[in-house]
């Protein structure tokens, strides 16, 4: 899969996922916008049962006939308002029946003074009729109300008391305590006529915004949750295409790297055997012995490359057994470079050697120690332009001892550094090809130092060489 067809599949994919969380929110929005039409519903249908508990108080003869007895002592209505209300209730009272005269009754008192009726509604039986309404709609939320006056634009009963006057003093601190009464959207005309609209009757929830999102919580929790699990899941995929695709390319550069490793040695042993067979070669002993030693040579080298590929999956398959003894460091040290020296001298480089670990000795495997402190010294040499000139230091660290080995090469990036200790992973050398190599080597180094407990990095800049830190235990605990 080439990068166009993964970029483009990951858009797409993309573009879906916000696409679902994108209806998820609309959905969850038109859910919450749903229970609240539902909750306003019941809200005014609460309201119209205390109305209508409240009016049907009003409506009671008796009281009427009280009511407007003490108007008339007071001298609030006249003598025909009284007389036309006393006339509907006695002429009337055989003919129609007692709610047709009740409503007369109301109507006519209505027009006379509405304001009468919102004074005398009882605090005590709203609070209660308020309640039951609320409760009888399965409206679990704390509440504020209050009956408004219109006439004198202020509250006349706030939260089950009268407030005790109309001026500044107590409307202000019902405002302060009471401010949503008077913005709110649940109000409802005392009386239910298009004549008269003395005043209303308000109730206000707190907490309602945060009641209705409440609500829809569990299933937006989850869909927040499973969007994320899917996300996740988006991102986790695209990384291991990336890696797998990586690990791919460097497959494929191993193999070739395999096949030019093993094709010279393998041409040169056939070319070797040929020469041999040559009847003007065979009866010669001395040419015969150096083109065995050839073939031997080559043998030994394509055996060491394949012997690196089975120790990269034994280590992989977590086969390797190491045979932990009592090793000097600074004397297996002296013991490789010597052998280092042999390529490094050539070239016209040097090996300096910084041996300052008093109490060198440590458990450890001296074969694969051995094969770790010769890998680093190989590419030290290797990946040097001109003279190789490398420094090998040993010193104490508490209960470890560190080993650095530092270079005059050509240094390594910032963003190789991160992979060079991945498996088959070679750090691109521009032009040149005289750098042979599986990309095994740091990934060997690397799985031994951690299998011994210890730690490696690498300190380098382009231009300037790199240095590799070893440190390992004195102690070992291994669990292979």
């Amino acid at each position: 899969m080439n990068k166009r067809t993964l970029w483009a599949i990951m858009i797409v994919m993309a573009l879906a996922l916000m696409g679902v969380a994108i209806i998820q929110f609309l959905w969850i929005k038109w859910s919450v916008s749903l229970d609240e039409k539902n909750f306003n519903t019941r809200v005014f249908l609460a309201l119209n049962e205390v109305r209508d508990r409240l009016t049907e108080d009003n409506q009671s003869k008796d009281l009427v006939k009280e009511y407007y007895k003490q108007k008339k002592q007071n001298s609030l209505i006249g003598n025909d308002e009284l007389n036309l209300t006393q006339n509907i209730i006695s002429s009337k009272e055989k003919s129609w029946s007692r709610q047709r005269i009740e409503f007369e009754i109301r109507s006519n008192m209505m027009l006379f003074d509405p304001e009468g009726f919102l004074e005398n509604i009882d605090n005590i039986k709203l609070d209660k009729y308020l309640k039951t309404a609320i409760q009888n709609q399965n409206i679990n939320l704390d509440y504020e109300y209050g009956i408004f006056s219109n006439k004198n634009d202020a509250f006349l009963i706030v939260n089950g008391n009268y407030v005790p006057d109309f001026g500044d003093v107590a409307q202000s601190s019902v405002i302060e305590t009471g401010k949503g009464l008077y913005n709110t959207e649940y109000k409802l005309s005392i009386f239910n006529g298009e004549e008269v609209d003395p005043g209303s009757i308000r109730i206000y929830f707190p907490d309602k915004n945060s009641w209705l999102w409440r609500s829809v919580m569990p299933v937006m929790s989850l869909s927040i949750l499973f969007t994320g699990l899917i996300l996740f899941c988006f991102i986790y995929t695209i990384m291991v295409i990336f890696r797998q695709k990586k690990i791919s390319e460097m497959k494929t550069d191993f193999i070739n790297n395999m096949t030019h490793e093993f094709k010279t040695p393998i041409a040169t042993i056939n070319l070797a055997s040929d020469s041999i067979g040559n009847p003007t070669i065979i009866n010669n002993q001395e040419k015969v012995k150096k083109f065995v030693g050839i073939i031997k040579e080559e043998n030994r080298r394509m055996l060491s490359q394949v012997e690196k590929v089975l120790q990269m999956a034994r280590l992989e398959k977590e086969e390797i057994k190491l045979k932990i003894s009592k090793i000097d460091v600074n004397e297996l040290i002296e013991n490789a470079v010597e052998n280092a020296r042999l390529s490094v001298i050539p070239k016209s480089g040097d090996i300096a050697l910084a041996l300052d670990a008093k109490n060198p000795e440590i458990e450890a495997d001296q074969t694969h120690l051995a094969n770790i402190i010769r890998n680093l010294l190989d590419n030290a040499e290797k990946y040097t332009d001109g003279a190789p000139h490398i420094r090998v230091e040993t010193r104490d660290s508490s209960d470890k001892v560190e080993i650095k080995i530092k270079d005059s090469g050509i240094g390594i990036s910032k963003e190789n550094q991160k992979h060079i200790f991945d498996k088959f992973y070679r750090v691109h050398t521009g032009n040149r090809h005289d750098v042979k190599g599986f990309g095994l080597g740091l990934s060997y180094v690397k799985s031994i130092v951690d299998i011994l407990g210890g730690k490696i990095s690498v300190n380098s800049e382009l231009g300037k060489g790199s240095t590799f830190t070893i440190t390992l235990p004195r102690k070992q605990n291994l669990k292979k």
